[in-house]
């Protein structure tokens, strides 16, 4: 039976946007970026390159997934698709090349052939909490509002994160909205996490299959496998629970959410990629609880193809109004950890969400950095979310962390999308700036922007609101279309670095810090056709023997200080900042008009020294007349190398020639046990940090002239728990770089060792002394203080002291010490048997006697009862006081024989 070409048609439609599956165990696969304009086909390219094309990579124009089958490439010294693709290049530049149809051929190939990316499995981290039960506790009152709503879950009174009745200034504040109808209808949500349990009550109606895929397995549906797979089930309740009799209900519970799994085990950078374009015509909003380790020594970003990717979302998705990506600001805050060392998060073009808990408070784990734009409401001070769990009609009472903070915000975003679909990328991000309510405004951290608006490194802006959120989407008006100005890259001295790392030049960082300046001026904005600032990224060059002792600031021309690196105590990394790129939103409609000053510090330790090689600055936001031709922004492909060379065909991770997997461990590896129990703060500042550049309150100051201070609060308390990479002694690491420490341990170490020695000396001494010792027949009644006529008068006393030793009592050469040394009065029972016990148990028994019967020293006193009876069963008609050597009165008794 033939069927119709319409249907087949459809079919192959439907299997062209499944992602074929992978198989790494039998190949390596590549990305690669063709030019279809430069004359040589795709399929040309492959065949020059030896490989076999298997896809259009992801939703990026003109990439290619390829592959090449693992046994040709045994034995190898180097990539051959790579080398291949580097011969062809230098034929294609060689002057001498002859002019034959085949070398015209591979000159096309070199031309056409933009990248060529290997593809290695990467993991990526969940930030989500340990399965830990928070106490049963019931809000009473939020019955009135599930009355109201009618709300028949069971757990909705305990979802304070919707009705807070205990501080009801602190919740997501969505469901007045609810009365408004606006419930999340029309809008879905992508859960880029470990996958989502489609078959659960709370989530089936709401589940969208064709948005869905699992990276991990390369099938279609994203179920939940391992058993530690229920982190992307948890958000999605969050978000999309539905209203029945399960669990609780989510804050856009008539939303859609799908699921893409990725979070099961490495990936490639492609399939991440891919992942995060995944139906991004139909899915609004990319809910991201994840990234690099939250340890507080990691630094890492997206590489070149997740970067292309998510600007490839901001720029087409939805039609082009642009996916919105929200991030988790990571949960590494006891760690001494900072979200501005995690390229997702420090990304302008993410929602960076921190974590706020029912009390309004900062909870220790939540980052703090300059790229935080809002908080949202998770565990602390005794509570926990509720949500969807793994299983049919199972509920969660120990969710938490920032990975509960992001899908919260995904989930007001998804109702204000509702309210107005026209919303773009950055129209969120407006919003949020705008609208974020500032908690606890007695918080040394909160400082006041150029913009008169009031900014936290913990905070970001502010709490999301849901209802405030909203208010403001209905009548939001787009803003303009965006725009970019790169600043000139600056050189301290000539400073420079290869992409081997290797240096020149730069200005070592003294004891006053490093300073550089950047000026911008009115013409160059209105050259650039740019009006109100947004964002700010800049990126350094920085080398160091400790990166966690740098110290980065940005100051404005309006004085407004952005903290971009703080001091990190666990990052002792030595490789430096090799063109990082931090991201500040502190200076939000700022008039970027002027100086600009960078300062470069660290904790002036000996040996401990690094240089500054230079920097750049890039400042985004939106242009001052939308009817001139704008730009559109492509993702440079230079390597990390200062000066930046544009021609680089590598981007700044090395993904191009690297060949090594990376795994990253979960997030639960560092999110602290007792998250949701800890009590937050609110009097703490982000950062105390050692630079002196000026904070906004001392704007009038001349940053050099501004002191040096280093507060107390900087180093780590001593209450907070360790994290594994800190370990319970810390502040180990930096001992030797105290000098007196120093030498004290070593003082320790050295009187121990002589301490040591001269116990074992003396210890063979005695053994060689009781060598001489005569053992007594179990019948014989010998004073103790005759023992000495027995071997000779003359030296009675000093054997006497030497029968002492053999007891392994410590006696000095003096007869009143001896007393003074085995009276039972002067030693306590206890630390006598600790003197004694097993003291002599190395020793070969003596042998004597009569019968040839073994007889030995006794090494602790034992008592009369048990002496007795013993001498019961031996016949000995010894008695208890009279024995020199048996009970526990002999200590006395040995002294009285003087």
């Amino acid at each position: 039976m033939r069927l119709p070409l319409t249907l087949v048609l459809a079919i192959q439609s439907v299997l062209a946007l499944q992602p074929a599956k992978r198989h790494y165990s039998t190949h390596d696969y590549y990305v690669l970026e063709h030019d279809p304009l430069a004359g040589a086909s795709l399929a040309e390219c492959a065949g020059a390159l030896g490989v076999e094309v298997v896809e259009q990579a992801g939703e990026l124009a003109n990439h290619w997934l390829v592959r090449i089958a693992k046994e040709s490439l045994q034995k190898r010294d180097a990539d051959p698709v790579i080398r291949s693709l580097e011969d062809i290049r230098q034929e294609a530049r060689s002057q001498h090349s002859p002019r034959s149809e085949d070398s015209l051929r591979r000159r096309r190939v070199a031309s056409a052939v933009r990248h060529v990316l290997p593809q290695t499995l990467r993991q990526r981290v969940k930030r989500a909490p340990p399965p830990i039960r928070p106490p049963s506790e019931e809000i009473e009152t939020a019955a009135d509002a599930a009355l109201r709503l009618d709300i028949h879950d069971p757990e909705f009174q305990q979802q304070w994160h919707l009705v807070n009745d205990d501080y009801p200034e602190h919740m997501m504040n969505v469901t007045p909205l609810w009365d408004m109808g606006i419930t999340g209808k029309g809008v879905i949500t992508a859960l880029v996490d470990d996958g989502l349990d489609y078959t659960s009550d709370d989530l089936a109606a709401n589940f969208y299959a064709y948005g869905s895929y699992d990276y991990n397995d390369h099938v279609d549906l994203p179920t939940p496998v391992l058993f530690d797979d229920h982190h992307g089930t948890r958000c999605a309740g969050q978000i999309a629970a539905v209203k029945n009799d399960v669990c609780g209900v989510g804050i856009a519970y008539d939303s859609k959410v799908a699921g893409i799994r990725i979070l099961s085990g490495p990936i490639s950078d492609i399939d991440e990629a891919a992942a995060l374009n995944y139906d991004y015509q139909n899915t609004s909003i990319y809910s991201c609880s994840w990234g690099p380790p939250d340890d507080g020594r990691s630094m890492e970003g997206p590489g070149y193809l997740i970067k292309k990717a998510m600007v490839n979302g901001i720029q087409q998705g939805r039609g082009g109004k642009g996916s919105v990506f929200v991030f988790a600001s990571g949960n590494g805050g006891r760690s001494g950890d900072q979200c501005n060392f995690d390229g997702y998060t420090n990304s302008i073009f993410s929602v960076t969400v921190a974590a706020i808990d029912y009390k309004g408070l900062h909870p220790e784990y939540s980052e703090a950095c300059a790229a935080n734009m809002i908080v949202a409401y998770t565990s602390g001070s005794g509570k926990h979310i509720t949500t969807t769990d793994r299983g049919k009609d199972k509920c969660s009472h120990s969710h938490g962390g920032t990975s509960a903070a992001a899908p919260n915000a995904a989930g007001v975003f998804a109702l204000a999308l509702q309210a107005n679909p026209n919303l773009n990328w950055r129209d969120i991000q407006h919003i949020c700036v705008r609208t974020a309510l500032q908690v606890n405004p007695d918080d040394p951290d909160w400082e006041t922007t150029a913009a008169g608006r009031p900014y936290s490194y913990k905070y970001g802006y502010g709490s999301l609101n849901g209802v405030e959120f909203i208010k403001a989407a209905q009548e939001w008006q787009s803003v303009k279309p965006q725009i970019w100005v790169d600043l000139p890259t600056i050189q301290l001295n000539n400073g420079s670095m290869d992409s081997f790392g290797a240096t020149s030049g730069g200005e070592v960082i003294v004891a006053d810090g490093v300073q550089s300046k950047i000026t911008v001026t009115k013409e160059l904005l209105e050259q650039r056709n740019f009006d109100k600032l947004e964002h700010i990224t800049v990126k350094v060059w920085i080398t160091h023997r400790r990166r966690g002792d740098v110290e980065v600031e940005l100051v404005s021309p309006n004085g407004v200080k952005s903290v971009l690196a703080a001091r990190r105590y666990g990052d002792n990394a030595d490789s430096g900042y090799p063109g990082w790129t931090f991201m500040t939103v502190k200076h939000w409609d700022e008039d970027p008009v002027g100086d600009w000053t960078i300062r470069v510090s660290d904790q002036r330790k000996e040996g401990q020294t690094g240089v500054f090689l230079g920097w750049t600055m890039s400042l985004w936001g939106s242009v001052l007349d939308s009817g001139k031709d704008i730009p559109v922004y492509v993702v440079p492909t230079e390597e990390d190398v200062l000066p930046p060379t544009p021609t680089s065909t590598t981007d700044g991770t090395g993904a191009s020639t690297s060949a090594s997997s990376k795994t990253i461990p979960r997030p639960t590896e560092h999110l602290p046990g007792d998250h949701g129990d800890s009590e937050g703060e609110k009097t703490k500042p982000a950062f105390t940090t050692t630079a002196g550049a000026p904070s906004s309150t001392d704007s009038a100051k001349p940053v050099e002239d501004v002191a040096e201070s280093t507060s107390a609060s900087a180093s780590p308390s001593a209450t907070i728990v360790p994290t594994p990479d800190e370990g319970w002694f810390s502040d180990l690491s930096v001992l030797v770089t105290n000098q007196r420490w120093f030498f004290v341990a070593i003082g320790a170490v050295v009187l121990f060792g002589i301490s040591a020695g001269l116990f074992f000396w003396r210890r063979a001494v005695m053994r060689k002394r009781r060598a001489n010792y005569s053992s007594l027949r179990g019948d014989d009644d010998v004073a103790m203080g005759s023992v000495g006529r027995m071997s000779g008068g003359s030296r009675g006393p000093q054997r006497t002291k030497e029968l002492y030793d053999a007891f392994g009592e410590v006696s000095d050469d003096e007869d009143a010490d001896e007393e003074t040394a085995l009276r039972p009065h002067s030693i306590s029972p206890g630390l006598a048997t600790g003197l004694h016990s097993g003291f002599l148990e190395d020793d070969d028994p003596p042998t004597g006697g009569s019968g040839g019967r073994q007889t030995r020293y006794r090494d602790e006193p034992e008592s009369p009862v048990k002496d007795e009876k013993e001498r019961e069963r031996s016949g000995s008609p010894e008695s208890a006081s009279g024995s020199g050597s048996g009970s526990g009165s002999s200590w006395e008794h040995a002294s009285e024989m003087r």
